[in-house]
């Protein structure tokens, strides 16, 4: 399995989720392609891209997509080091937490940079953050 994370390559902080990311053991390969660009147009066709745009997206290799909690949960599942927290947080009486992280993360986002204009849900153009779930 192989996962693909469509993060806002020109927002900080989905910059640097993406480099502790890379920094970590990873159980599912990981791939970061930029939201919108011409490489997740390619590799994801059917991906709707203005909305990758304001949520961040994980997809498998299989087709299965993830967003909003889902999408952290599944981040962290492809992690060695934070797998037993993902799969704790993919139950649904937790999931809410995993759905609060994402929006915490886009609220700090909020005091860091600019407004946007598009119309998301997160305070400028970036996609957000992710964590994962692994039932999807």
């Amino acid at each position: 399995m192989r996962l693909a994370v469509l993060y806002d390559d020109r927002c900080g902080l989905c910059q640097r989720f993406g480099t502790w990311l890379d920094q970590l053991a990873l159980l599912v390969e990981l791939d970061l392609v930029p939201a919108g660009s011409v490489a997740a147009r390619h590799r994801f066709p059917s991906l709707d891209h203005g909305r990758t745009l304001e949520e961040i997206p994980v997809v498998s290799d299989a087709g299965e997509v993830w967003t909003d909690g889902h999408a952290w949960v599944m981040c962290l599942w492809a992690t060695a080091a934070h797998r037993a927290l993902a799969e704790s947080l993919a139950r649904p009486s937790r999931l809410p937490l995993a759905k609060g992280a994402a929006h915490l993360a886009a609220g700090l986002r909020k005091g860091t940079t600019r407004q946007s204009t598009s119309g998301g849900d997160y305070p400028d153009d970036c996609v957000g953050t992710c964590a994962p779930n692994p039932q999807g």
